[in-house]
């Protein structure tokens, strides 16, 4: 029996260089997490204000995906990629004006025009490493890029941890409201620029990878091998097959809470390890670092496994355990508690890649929007951060991971009904 390629021979220089750029996105979304405790602090804000980091962050995602498809759909997943580099590099170089104003406002723009660029280079990306290899091993094709992605995360919390949280003034919210005008703002300017280091170097660092990718000339894909140079749009009924596939609708809806989990894990880590063990920033920092391995190492410890479990038995398992976990450490604030939040990193490491190609499949010439809305689904993770942020002001941090665990088991629910479709060869096809 001939073995199948997970890539096409023409297709590994640009599936390397895609490999970059899941990294980057790593990096990004991880430095970010990060800075909800930070800004509270430099700011002193509430959890809910400060949760409009991930706000920004995620709602950019929600907004340029749909403008993401339109890019894709009449040139190409390579201009997408280019497109989406150059906002985040712009996003990215925005930082250091942001850092002169002292304005958290200014920030925030500077990080929803970062992430806007990484929106339409996740929508662009991701479907076009769908379609370097045969569709046979699509979903585990996708599991293997994103493996990466876990090493840009470590990246992103490693700069985090190296040179942003070590430069926080310790001084409370009541000291600081207490200090001279000048001092305060000494303070806040000598934070600030330790907040835009690491993002106009990320900056830098991007502005390579488009020019590899630009240069680079890579075969032509597109969705339909009857596709004109500049196809018409004809989004109305695009949207309504998208609705009358049960696995994509639901998949959409899997993806915004499985993000929602996500984002909530890791945005209150500091605070909840901060509470648990009575630990300073820094030091909480390094369990989200740990995090971050562990989510590494067990994205391809799951892709290896997916050739020998199906995937979707593989997310069922992981959602519940995930769910598990987060109720224990809600009831058991101690050491135990935040070994549980570091292990819920290990179930998480398959979940968005999973859902993504599992949803995408079959979807032929619709794939450009399809991918738009299950980026657009990112969304959970612009809002649900904030009903967490207000579930820590109201109550506790620990009280708080009650929402992750509900938006595992609602994944879960999306896994099992996927087990419980009919399938025509492994191809989530649907008889509908």
């Amino acid at each position: 029996m001939k073995k199948v390629p997970l890539i096409f021979p023409t297709m590994r220089l640009p599936f390397i260089l895609l490999i970059i750029c899941f990294a980057a996105w790593g990096v990004a979304a991880n430095m970010t997490d990060p800075l909800v405790k930070v800004f509270s602090q430099i700011f002193t804000m509430s959890s809910v204000q400060s949760a409009l980091v991930q706000f920004s962050y995620y709602g950019a995602y929600f907004c340029l995906a749909i403008p993401a498809a339109m890019i894709n759909k009449r040139y190409s997943y390579k201009t997408g990629v280019l497109t989406g580099l150059g906002l985040a590099i712009i996003g990215a170089f925005l930082f250091y004006p942001a850092s002169q104003s002292l304005s958290y406002g200014y920030f925030l723009t500077a990080l929803f025009i970062l992430a806007g660029g990484l929106s339409i280079l996740e929508t662009s990306a991701s479907p076009y490493v769908i379609t370097m290899g045969p569709s046979e091993n699509a979903t585990k094709r996708l599991n293997f890029a994103q493996s990466f992605n876990p090493i840009g995360t470590n990246i992103g919390v490693f700069l985090a941890a190296s040179f942003i949280l070590p430069h926080l003034n310790p001084a409370t919210a009541q000291e600081r409201m207490n200090m001279p005008i000048e001092q305060l703002t000494s303070i806040q300017t000598s934070e600030l620029n330790a907040v835009m280091t690491p993002y106009v170097g990320m900056a830098f660092a991007l502005l390579l990878t488009w020019v590899a990718i630009a240069v680079n000339k890579a075969p032509a894909v597109s969705s339909s091998p009857s596709l004109t140079k500049h196809p018409k749009i004809r989004f109305l009924s695009t949207f309504s097959h998208l609705m009358k596939n049960r696995h994509y609708k639901y998949g959409v809806m899997a993806q915004f809470f499985n993000m929602a989990a996500q984002t909530c894990v890791w945005t209150f880590t500091i605070r909840y390890v901060m509470n648990a063990i009575s630990v300073n920033a820094e030091e909480a920092g390094t369990y989200l670092q740990y995090s971050m391995l562990t989510f590494l190492f067990s994205r391809f410890i799951m892709t290896w496994l997916m050739g020998y479990i199906k995937p979707t038995s593989l997310l069922a398992f992981s959602t519940i355990i995930a769910a598990s976990l987060s109720i224990y450490m809600m009831f058991t604030p101690t050491l135990y508690g935040v070994y549980a939040l570091v292990a819920i990193s290990a179930c998480m490491s398959l979940m968005f890649p999973t859902i993504y190609g599992i949803a995408l499949q079959g979807l032929k010439q619709d794939t450009q929007f399809g991918a738009a809305g299950l980026v657009m689904a990112m969304l959970g993770g612009a809002l649900m951060p904030m009903v967490q942020g207000l579930l820590i002001d109201q109550y506790n941090v620990s009280f708080s991971y009650m929402i992750p665990a509900i938006c595992f088991l609602i994944v879960t629910c999306y896994a099992l009904f996927d087990l419980k479709s009919i399938r025509v060869s492994h191809t989530h096809s649907q008889k509908e």
